[in-house]
């Protein structure tokens, strides 16, 4: 199954997202969105929206 997951400099060091990508197997990808803190659906609407759209074309 495809998987986006999302970072923030909120994050520091893991914010890359270099250590979630082990714990996927098929398509993936990683975006880091700036400024977020742990709410990504109210803090970076549509960016979220984006990826969730993004992730059924990968």
């Amino acid at each position: 199954m495809p998987a986006i997951t999302i970072g923030s400099d909120f994050d520091g060091a893991a914010a890359d997202g270099r250590a979630c990508r082990a714990e996927f197997t098929g398509k993936y990808d990683h975006r880091i969105f700036a400024g977020i803190g742990r709410n990504v659906p109210q803090e970076a609407p549509k960016p979220f929206a984006r990826a969730i759209v993004d992730a059924d074309r990968l």
